[in-house]
């Protein structure tokens, strides 16, 4: 459960940015999305080399440039 103080005199929209960031920051919601599906170990370590390329391939294109 997430605890917000809130100061007197402070506006409740700035109140709720601060429940919003902090929501964000905890990750519940990525969580819960990756968790509706299971995915092996093996394809995710799959798509992290198959990400590691690609960048790897940006960046010598930058410098090359």
């Amino acid at each position: 459960m997430l605890i917000i103080p809130v100061k007197d005199g402070e506006s409740i929209d700035r109140a709720l940015k601060k429940y919003k960031r902090k929501f964000d920051k905890t990750g519940t919601v990525r969580q819960l999305r990756s968790r509706q599906a299971f995915i092996k170990p093996s394809v995710t370590l799959r798509q992290a080399r198959l990400k590691a390329a690609y960048k790897q391939v940006n960046l010598s294109k930058e410098e090359q440039a």
